[in-house]
Formats: C-alpha cells, sequence, structure tokens
C-alpha cells in the first residue's frame, strides 16, 4: 500500500553540509518526509525518515531566524525548516508529531481531534490566549510608542500584557501571567522589540519576559516596524506597511525581465492595500510590492511567456491600476481560491 500523503506546501530548509538555506516543495508522509527543488520535480532532493525521529519547536538555533523547527532523524542527523508564518509551522509541526508517534506505535496516521479535553482544564492553549490577545475590541492595543529616539509602531509593552492576561483572568496574579508571557515568547507568538526585551529574551540560558513599562514586544505576524533617524523617502515607504496583514505565505512568482519562477513569501496587507514580497530564504526584508487598490485578481490558465515544465496549473494574474501584471501560482486550487477571494476584498476597500 502506498504512504498516505499528509500535507505538501513549500517550506524553507537549512542546506546539510553549506549554511544556506533555499525554499523547497515539502511532502509530508506517513513514514517520513520528502523535499524538492521544484514543485514539478519527479525525484525528490532528499528524504528523512521519521521512524525515531524527533521533532523540537520552536528551534531558537539561528537568533536572526524565526519560525524555524528541527527534525532530528534516529541516525542523528538534523534538519531544519521554517515556516513563513505562525499558523503555517504549527501545522507542519502537530501533522509531524502525530506522524512520528504512529510509527513509534505502529498505526496508521489519524489526526486528533482539535477540540479541548475536558480532562485536562489545566492544560494552557497557547494558540487560543493569542488569538483573544489579538482580538480587536478586548485584546491587547497595539500602539504607537517612543522610546530613545525611536518610533515603534504596532507594539506594547510588558506591562501592559502581564496586567491584560490578570485583567482577563487568564492568570490569578502576575507572577503567573508572567508565566504565560514568557510561554507566548518562547514559542514565537509574541517578539521583542527594543534592546531591553531583546537582551531579556537572548541573554540568559533561559528566555524571559520582562513585566516592564519600557521593554515592548509585538505579535509575530503584526504590521510592526520601528522608525529610527529616517528621511523623508523612508518614512513615507514604511507607510506600506502600516495595515494588518491580511494574509501570507508562499507562492511562485514570475519575473518581468527572465520570465523565470521563483518561490516567494507574500504578505497581504489592508489599508493601504499592499502585498510585499520577499525571499523566503533571506528573511523579510521586502525584494518588491504591489499596490492593489483598483487591482484587478482573476484566475488563469495560461501564462504568456512562461516555460512549460514550470506551470502545472492553480494560476491567477494581477493587474494593478497602472496596468503592470503580475503572474502567480498557488500550490492549490483552494489555495488560489483563498488568494483571489482576500486580495479583490482588499483591492476594493484599502487605499
Amino acid at each position: 500500500m502506498e504512504p498516505q500523503e499528509i500535507r505538501e506546501g513549500y517550506l524553507v530548509k537549512k542546506g546539510t553540509l553549506l549554511n544556506s538555506w533555499r525554499a523547497v516543495w515539502v511532502v509530508l508522509s506517513e513514514d517520513g518526509l520528502d523535499y524538492y527543488k521544484k514543485k514539478t520535480d519527479r525525484s525528490p532532493k532528499g528524504m528523512i525518515p521519521l521512524k525515531g525521529a524527533t521533532l523540537i519547536s520552536p528551534c531558537q538555533d539561528f537568533n536572526k531566524r524565526m519560525l524555524v523547527f528541527k527534525i532530528t532523524a534516529e541516525k542523528k542527523q538534523d534538519h531544519f525548516f521554517q515556516a513563513s508564518h505562525m499558523e503555517e509551522r504549527e501545522l507542519w509541526v502537530k501533522d509531524i508529531k502525530r506522524t512520528i508517534s504512529c510509527l513509534k506505535d505502529g498505526k496508521r496516521f489519524a489526526r486528533k481531534s482539535t477540540r479541548r479535553s475536558i480532562r485536562l482544564p489545566d492544560t494552557v492553549n497557547l494558540a487560543e490566549l493569542y488569538a483573544l490577545m489579538k482580538d480587536q475590541d478586548d485584546g491587547v492595543k497595539e500602539l504607537k510608542l517612543e522610546q530613545d529616539n525611536r518610533v515603534f509602531n504596532h507594539c506594547f509593552t510588558g506591562a501592559t500584557v502581564v496586567e491584560w492576561l490578570v485583567s482577563r483572568e487568564k492568570a490569578r496574579n502576575r507572577p503567573e501571567a508572567l508565566m504565560l508571557a514568557t510561554g507566548l515568547l518562547n514559542e514565537g507568538f509574541l517578539q521583542p522589540a527594543d534592546e531591553l526585551s531583546k537582551e531579556g529574551a537572548e541573554g540568559g540560558e533561559q528566555t524571559s519576559f520582562l513585566d516592564q513599562t519600557k521593554a515592548l514586544y509585538y505579535f509575530a505576524d503584526s504590521g510592526f516596524f520601528c522608525e529610527g533617524y529616517s528621511s523623508d523617502e523612508d518614512v513615507l515607504l514604511k507607510d506600506e506597511f502600516r495595515g494588518n496583514i491580511i494574509k501570507q505565505g508562499c507562492l511562485l512568482k514570475q519575473g518581468h525581465r527572465r520570465k523565470n519562477w521563483k518561490v516567494r513569501k507574500f504578505i497581504l496587507r489592508d489599508d493601504p492595500a499592499y502585498m510585499h514580497y520577499c525571499d523566503p530564504s533571506k528573511g523579510d526584508d521586502p525584494l518588491g510590492a504591489v499596490h492593489l487598490r483598483g487591482a484587478v485578481v482573476t484566475a488563469v490558465e495560461y501564462v504568456p511567456d512562461a516555460k512549460k515544465y514550470d506551470i502545472d496549473g492553480n494560476l491567477f494574474e494581477i493587474i494593478t491600476s497602472d496596468e503592470t501584471h503580475y503572474f502567480l501560482q498557488a500550490a492549490t486550487a483552494e489555495e488560489r481560491k483563498d488568494w483571489i477571494k482576500a486580495i479583490q476584498a482588499v483591492s476594493k476597500s484599502g487605499k
């Protein structure tokens, strides 16, 4: 019987010999993890058997890389993967851990119910807590704060987080709230914004969340950015990042000059309506942006000047108000539908 495919998609992988990171197409099956240089390749570039393997998430071996998890195979070889956003990492980690567990017990893969067990009332679900903290009406308010001649946008203080946890009865007292906040920081839900909070996160053997009014933090998937001594042009450019993140993930993008296709991480924001893209293997510094106000997006079955082997469906096109054409490819038909729907909504409502 052929192994069941459980999950597939783009992840960034660290090279096993060289210290380089590259976007690869990853397929998780019941007995292992295969990764391909391109989605259309028939033979994998590498295979990771999961029987006897262990997984660590979050992996904090790389200070400048968030959302990394580590798989150590039975023969003690480490493999590092990086997701494009928090939810994506959690889905991969959950399914890989379940696969490892099934292999250990000699069972076939089957997803457990996501409903919280009533037998474990004291178990803290950090993902649920994070969602509550981000609630627009009753969550932690994101502010524009000035400190040391710098402006921190979409952030909040450590003391604010602790006070919110206590006031919403998520913790009985400040020490207990501090433990929860540290857990959120360890899992990558919260990120340190300024030098003080970064020292707490990276200074000692254990990560520390600081219950202080001068320690600044931000949500991992927020529109956080910091302004220092910038020119007027820099400040104007950063206005593009003020919108809320609506959707993010990896897509294939056709280049305008060479017409070749490369994996890019896209971040869709509203008000102002922009979709920035970057090389997922090199961080979140944008390579370019698509201004979506008044843009048209449609599914297409054909791309002019495309090399035949690069294309296997799930294509869509964005035409901006200045008539620039962008051709993109999603991993699945459902993903293409979700991106088109989100971009259409932003193009109509955003500035």
